[in-house]
């Protein structure tokens, strides 16, 4: 049974930093992509960040480049979004997931169930 399970969510002022993290188990991701999407109270979930879990190339979303960074550890089974630089406007439930390419929900198969991050202003 595949499970990711989110952490590291909280509350932030803007201008500060967060770290989330999911840990990933009951198969193996290396063929998979791992994203992280957020949704918003009233709005669609959205793609953030994604890498390749085999490559570690990876892909951003314009509204977080430069700011956000994802990474993975192979030997843990563990994706990472660090969140620098934090507006009121990244607040959201940040959802990791895996799947089978890069910027579409569709077309992630498994999702965590989310971790909330609070931005103030």
């Amino acid at each position: 049974q595949v499970q990711l399970v989110e952490s590291g969510g909280g509350l932030v002022q803007a201008g500060g930093s967060l770290r989330l993290s999911c840990a990933a188990s009951g198969r193996t991701f290396s063929n998979y992509y791992m994203g992280w999407f957020r949704q918003a109270p009233g709005k669609e979930r959205e793609f953030v960040a994604a890498i390749r879990w085999s490559s570690g190339s990876t892909y951003y979303a314009d509204s977080v480049k430069g700011r956000f960074t994802i990474s993975r550890d192979n030997t843990q089974n563990t994706l990472y979004l660090q969140m620098n630089s934090l507006k009121p406007e990244d607040t959201a439930n940040y959802y990791c997931a895996a799947g089978v390419s890069i910027y579409y929900s569709r077309n992630y198969n498994y999702w965590g169930q989310g971790t909330q991050v609070t931005v103030s202003s």
